[in-house]
């Protein structure tokens, strides 16, 4: 079975022992071969257990939105870190710039760029969660980024602010753009790729 089939399966039956006992807490919630199996993900169970949480309870973000986020840090954990988690001090919520703080006139960009950095090195305080409700809300106002796309875009670029900046202008316009009126299809359309099969991928954002 490959990994992301093992991920979907944790997240249902994580699902439905957590609408079972809600009160569990995150350190004794997962067995022992689900802890082992996030471990090699790059994952703590603080971690996953804070989007089995939000989708629990507010259904949101969904199981290929959880996964897709997986992936992302899957990915740096193996190829950047080579498996090997780190002892970097975890980054708490008095270590982020405040909500507030902007760079080049968008404000919380600051806050999100420095939980997606935490979050691909593995080093969110587990009191914080990356893609929470204020996190959602951004992305969604700035061009309808998903967090995977974003996740992958603060790796590719090395902490470039000024291309991130560049980024997220540019979704914004497509955002605005996709809000017109579409003409009548004359391609046969695509073929939706399945989550699970997901792999990690190049934005189509041009940073050049």
């Amino acid at each position: 079975m490959e990994w992301n089939d093992v991920f979907m399966t944790l997240v249902r039956e994580a699902t439905v022992r957590y609408h079972e006992r809600p009160q569990m807490p995150a350190c004794n919630f997962f067995l022992p071969a689900e802890v082992e199996f996030l471990a090699e993900i790059g994952y703590t169970p603080d971690e996953m257990h804070a989007y089995i949480q939000d989708y629990a309870t507010k259904g949101d973000p969904s199981p290929s939105t959880i996964l897709l986020i997986a992936a992302a840090r899957r990915n740096f954990f193996l190829i950047s870190q080579r498996g090997i988690s780190g002892n970097a001090k975890p980054v708490r919520a008095a270590d982020l710039p405040s909500p507030d703080d902007d760079y080049q006139g968008i404000p919380y960009l600051p806050r999100i760029i420095c939980k997606a950095d935490a979050k691909l090195h593995g080093t969110l305080d587990k009191g914080l969660m990356f893609y929470d409700e204020q996190d959602r809300q951004f992305l969604r106002e700035h061009g309808n980024i998903h967090p995977a796309d974003f996740l992958q875009l603060v790796s590719r670029v090395n902490r470039d602010r000024q291309k991130i900046v560049k980024a997220v202008m540019q979704a914004m316009k497509i955002g605005v753009a996709d809000d017109t009126p579409a003409r009548p299809a004359t391609t046969t359309p695509q073929r939706r790729q399945d989550p699970a099969s997901w792999q990690p991928i190049q934005s189509e954002l041009n940073l050049d």
